[in-house]
């Protein structure tokens, strides 16, 4: 059905052998394939043509979360193969601007990372300039430091959804945590450790597959 969720992996491995190791058994069951920052930084954007390469028919998204320089930074994934890349939120809105307009002219899109502090008066800007995903994220440290989605998390992707805005979940997701957002119009999980780290990723993957057919279907 159009309206279930889509499944993103994210390849935040440091190297590019271990995300095709990864990919090579899960490919059938994502939607859209992440290259991590860690893996943009580690592996430079030959990682983006290699995989975009490799898997023509998925999106492709470079993780690269630009603070600034946005047309420069966009040209250089989308010249690689990006499908599409991220602004991180504390960026100027001409910086925004600029990453859109050249992904725009490619018939190509950015998403707005929400990693750190932002407010919903930047949401209004970003919506305002024809920003149209954003990327509601659980950073790797706060999940580290033992904080779980809780009300504010959800409020909060409510409001975004409500805003126009498709979004994405990340930051530690389980298939258990698909539950507390089945009421909500998600466009997109994003997975990494709970697929990638998995004895069984192909299982893992279909596994979160299922979870979003029975909540969504």
């Amino acid at each position: 059905m159009n309206n279930l969720p889509k499944l993103q992996i994210a390849l935040d491995d440091q190297m590019l052998s271990e995300a095709i190791k990864t990919m090579q058994l899960v490919y059938k069951e994502i939607d859209i394939i992440e290259i991590g920052t860690i893996l943009c930084c580690s592996e430079g954007m030959s990682t983006v043509k290699n995989l975009k390469a490799m898997y023509p028919d998925k999106i492709i998204l470079a993780d690269i979360k630009i603070a600034d320089a946005g047309e420069i930074l966009s040209k250089m994934v989308f010249d690689a193969g990006a499908d599409w890349t991220t602004v991180i939120c504390c960026a100027p809105i001409d910086t925004v601007k600029a990453a859109l307009k050249e992904a725009k002219k490619r018939n190509k899109d950015i998403q707005i990372e929400l990693t750190g502090s932002w407010t919903f008066e930047q949401a209004k800007q970003w919506k305002e300039v024809g920003v149209e995903q954003v990327v509601y994220h659980r950073g790797r440290d706060a999940q580290a430091a033992g904080q779980t989605w809780d009300v504010h998390d959800l409020n909060n992707i409510e409001r975004l959804i409500n805003m126009g805005f498709k979004v994405s979940v990340t930051g530690g997701i389980t298939v258990k945590d698909l539950k507390l957002f089945k009421d909500m119009a998600i466009n997109i999980f994003i997975a990494g450790r709970s697929i990638r780290d998995s004895k069984d990723p192909l299982e893992a993957a279909k596994e979160f597959k299922t979870a979003i057919k029975k909540y969504w279907g």
